[in-house]
């Protein structure tokens, strides 16, 4: 694994018998927000729980401005460590989703089956005026660009670091997400709301890959994830072969 600097992401890990998930959360959220255990326990029916905050999120530490293969690296080296070669499956939501897509064909990791959700097939962080967000945490005024007004709002919530998290942004933007590169060979499920226009795209996404799926659940961006109707589609995919 290289490319990514020696830094420790905080990891919790849940026991159980069986082969363990892996679960990597959305932008400006961290793992314990998105998957509570109240909810996703009945999932996992005893299976172990490998819970990531992702970098400048949460209990992690934030990397400066990091490439998106670097941020990748980070979690791969996190996952495997003390567990190394151990065959897991992957939920990732949103920012997570986009980096599971990555993560799926990581040489440090064996991963059998991937759920995405909430996954957009644009890249919105390169279109996020840096300058103007910069600015406008300084004091200045506020962007006028409305997905950079959004992204600004979402960094600035209570208990988030919105500097290192605008970071992390541009890092990310340096390595644009696109779907035509290196999709996930493995089993795959995409899950999108059917009030969420960032995932309005997955029926494309699905056409990319070798073994997909789509399954449309109630609710918007943030509320899809915690529906029952989410959780019982990751339940019945994640117990296939």
């Amino acid at each position: 694994m290289t490319g990514a600097p020696e830094i420790a992401l905080s990891v919790i890990r849940r026991e159980g018998t069986g082969r363990p998930v892996l679960f990597l959360h959305g932008l400006a959220s961290r793992a314990r927000l998105d998957w509570p255990a109240a909810e996703w326990d009945p999932v996992l029916a005893g299976r172990p729980a490998v819970l990531v905050d992702l970098p400048a999120h949460g209990d992690s530490p934030a990397v400066g401005v990091l490439s998106t293969s670097g941020v990748v690296d980070l979690l791969a080296r996190a996952v495997a460590a003390g567990r190394a070669g151990e065959e897991i499956d992957v939920v990732g939501y949103s920012l997570g989703a986009r980096l599971a897509w990555a993560l799926a064909g990581h040489p440090g990791l064996a991963v059998r089956r991937v759920v995405l959700g909430g996954l957009s097939p644009m890249e919105p962080f390169a279109l996020v005026d840096l300058p103007a967000a910069r600015a406008a945490l300084a004091g200045g005024p506020a962007p006028a660009d409305p997905l950079t007004g959004m992204i600004l709002g979402m960094a600035t919530l209570p208990g988030n670091r919105p500097e290192a998290l605008l970071d992390l942004i541009a890092g990310l933007a340096s390595e644009p997400f696109d779907p035509a590169v290196d999709p996930p060979r493995q089993p795959v499920l995409l899950l999108g709301g059917v009030e969420d226009p960032m995932a309005e795209g997955i029926d494309a996404l699905a056409a990319a890959m070798q073994d997909s799926r789509v399954v449309r659940v109630p609710g918007g961006h943030l509320a899809a994830p915690h529906t029952p109707e989410f959780r019982a589609a990751v339940a019945e995919f994640l117990a296939g072969d």
